[in-house]
């Protein structure tokens, strides 16, 4: 990853899945669909890699092994985390064979934070207190089986505390020298992090980690991501990269998704994201194969696949 390079990421994979029926009330999220539906995560993998995407991320974002040894009544932590990168595998081998021009896509760990445990929506607020060694203890049994399957790097997402961060950063200089990481962060109302760090100290600190490949947001309305790139390009020293939900607002009294036409459009606002200094651009929550299509068509209208 660098400057110069636009890559393009893939969309939502849980809220894909729901569209398709396959996760229940049970609170594994895509984990359900990794035990019982893993041939639907495939076909989303499979449908982002047909739409353009570049990185493809593993259905693991809440996959963390103490969180399935809570929820489950069996320790499948290792097979559901290793099944989650075999089939982002296989779904990229697929995709290489189908199309022998194309350039290989990139897979990415996903790393969800101690918030995403939690399920209680405090990766939105980044309200829970843990010592660096607990942040530690609690991810590093998630990175080694990852990295044992083969990713080609973690993506830390959706991350709200500081301490987290820098939980996260020690962990890959101590135990994974030999991969990288993007860190995309959960910002407030004010584009900081959500536990209240400044932004701007944030992606200071991180320009300092070499391992470092990449600093954003993921997760925000569609409509934030002009302002925060005026933020993050003015002193990231890293590429920028942004996912953010596809505009549509969670009503939390209704319990569900309600649509909101009137917001932008990926179509239309992916030229002034590269402008403004994004270099891998993506979706979250209630994106489709269609939007990161759309977003692929501006930044790759000449890329043909044979």
């Amino acid at each position: 990853m660098n400057q110069k390079q636009i890559l393009i990421s893939d969309g939502g994979m849980g809220t894909e899945l729901e569209k398709l029926g396959v996760i229940n009330d049970s609170g594994l999220w895509s984990s359900d669909a990794l035990l019982h539906h893993p041939d639907a995560v495939y076909d989303i993998d499979r449908a982002y890699l047909e739409a353009g995407a570049d990185i493809i991320t593993t259905a693991t974002y809440q996959a963390n092994p103490l969180f399935l040894k809570k929820r489950l009544s069996t320790s499948t932590d290792k097979p559901l985390i290793t099944k989650a990168v075999e089939i982002a595998r296989r779904a990229k081998s697929d995709f290489g064979r189908d199309h022998p021009k194309a350039q290989m896509p990139l897979i990415a760990g996903s790393v969800g934070p101690y918030g995403a445990y939690l399920n209680d929506g405090s990766e939105y607020t980044g309200n829970y207190h843990l010592s660096k060694n607990e942040f530690k203890a609690f991810h590093l049994p998630h990175l080694r089986l990852l990295k044992q399957a083969g990713v080609d790097f973690f993506a830390f997402e959706t991350i709200p505390n500081f301490t987290e961060v820098q939980a996260l950063v020690e962990l890959l200089r101590d135990n994974f020298k030999g991969i990288s990481a993007w860190v995309s962060f959960s910002v407030n109302h004010v584009f900081d992090l959500c536990d209240g760090t400044n932004l701007e100290q944030a992606i200071t600190y991180l320009n300092q980690v070499p391992q470092i490949s990449a600093v954003g947001v993921n997760c925000t309305d569609i409509e934030n991501i002009t302002p925060i790139l005026d933020r993050v390009n003015l002193i990231s020293e890293k590429p920028i990269v942004v996912y953010p939900n596809n505009g549509d607002d969670y009503d939390s009294n209704l319990g569900k998704w309600v649509s909101s036409p009137n917001k932008p459009k990926f179509a239309d606002i992916t030229s002034n994201w590269i402008d403004k200094g994004a270099r891998i651009i993506g979706g979250c929550c209630r994106t489709t194969p269609d939007d990161i299509h759309n977003i692929f068509t501006v930044v790759h209208s000449d890329r043909v696949f044979a």
